[in-house]
């Protein structure tokens, strides 16, 4: 084992000694406790991970139309759109 040194604000301090006291542990015992814990909840990072990349688009079951008509209507204004209803009556 390696010894360190951490620096902690006073309230902090009180309450850890607060719950080793009510846990019956060493001060050490509960700072190695919660950095095993800290450590199993957040993924190890390695070597082999790539750069972030927003996921892939997914088709979302819109029918009848293709991904460039699809594309061509979700970027109409409200105008144009407004306009195309007027069309239809």
């Amino acid at each position: 084992m390696t010894r360190t040194q951490i620096q902690l604000p006073d309230e902090t301090l009180a309450r850890a000694k607060k719950v080793c006291e009510m846990r019956e542990i060493s001060l050490a015992e509960l700072a190695r406790r919660g950095l095993e814990y800290i450590l199993s909840v957040y993924a190890p990072a390695t070597d082999t991970q790539r750069e972030w990349q927003p996921p892939k688009p997914r088709k979302l079951g819109w029918k009848g139309l293709s991904d460039a008509e699809l594309k061509l209507e979700a970027q109409k204004t409200n105008t144009e759109v407004a306009l195309t209803q007027r069309r239809k009556k």
